[in-house]
């Protein structure tokens, strides 16, 4: 296969992940049909042996080696920069396996009029449903998922965030936004909206891509007949990870919203995670204490504060 002409540029952001790399590599190929593809790996500094697998196991795969812990959107610009000429850029999760003709799926729905991004169906590895679409953030919304729980308030468009009615995802359907484990980026939604902000570090980075998108005229859209597994992230359960989680929705609202409707949002993110940290939560714990530093809201999070796997 000529790496200069590739129909999909995969890209895949690593940070100690080797144990992942030969389940993600083995199922490339069947995810991806085929398709003429091409992998590129940006690796954040990992300690473990990443690198020397991606070499072993891949070595026809362009590797960059950032250098430094320099965050997920860094992480995919990087690859992006350096991948041969494609029709479209996949990025995934180290811990995203793909079921066969996945992409191939995704990407005959790019040909949708209107369409830059197309997610598939994503399951957890025990086979279970993960809710991967997303309604934009408002203030309802956060209000919603305070009182009623992230669940129980997503059932309705109004006052969710996450989309939970399983109805959703058994039709194709277009969404504001949907988790960036794997999102197959049209060659034009890329010119048009490309690079990822580098600002966020980890967390907002797809939500600020896709909604430009959105504004932009190109629409994310559900592709239910294309399947993936996700073995998922430690967010929900690393005090600092979710307190980065919380800020950085706090930081993405304020850039599309005037102050006062920004202060709302946060007071709103504030009595959500207090309430939960008087129940024990940790994770709540570290998202009020860095809430309450405004300073934190301000700060660009860099590998000092979090690491950028997800």
């Amino acid at each position: 296969m000529s790496v200069t002409e590739v129909r999909v540029a995969v890209v895949v952001v690593t940070y100690n992940s080797e144990r992942l790399l030969p389940d993600l590599l083995a199922a490339l190929g069947p995810g991806l049909g085929a398709l003429s593809w091409h992998l590129t790996v940006a690796d954040n500094a990992s300690a473990d042996g990443t690198v020397a697998a991606l070499r072993r196991l891949a070595p026809e795969a362009t590797v960059v080696e950032m250098g430094r812990n320099a965050g997920y959107a860094a992480g995919i610009n990087a690859a992006v920069a350096v991948a041969p000429p494609h029709a479209a850029v996949l990025v995934l999760n180290p811990d995203v396996r793909l079921r066969p003709g996945c992409v191939e799926t995704l990407l005959a729905a790019l040909g949708t009029n209107g369409t830059g991004i197309a997610v598939p169906h994503i399951v957890d590895d025990a086979g279970a449903l993960i809710p991967t679409l997303r309604r934009e953030p408002t203030i309802l919304r956060a209000l919603g998922d305070a009182i009623l729980g992230a669940r129980r308030a997503g059932r309705y468009a109004v006052i969710g965030e996450v989309v939970t009615d399983d109805r959703r995802y058994a039709r194709e359907s277009v969404t504001d936004w949907a988790e960036g484990s794997t999102l197959l980026i049209s060659r034009e939604c890329w010119q048009r909206c490309g690079p990822w902000d580098e600002s966020f570090f980890l967390y907002s980075e797809e939500t600020d891509f896709a909604l430009r998108a959105r504004d932009a005229g190109l629409v994310t859209r559900f592709v239910p007949g294309a399947h993936a597994v996700h073995l998922e992230g430690d967010s929900r359960h690393s005090p600092k990870l979710w307190a980065l989680l919380t800020l950085n929705r706090v930081r993405l609202y304020r850039r599309r919203h005037g102050l006062a409707c920004t202060a709302a949002y946060w007071f709103v993110l504030l009595a959500r995670e207090g309430s939960r940290a008087l129940l024990g939560r940790q994770t709540s714990r570290a998202a009020v204490r860095d809430l309450l530093r405004p300073a934190k809201i301000r700060e660009v999070p860099g590998p000092a504060t979090v690491h950028s796997a997800r």
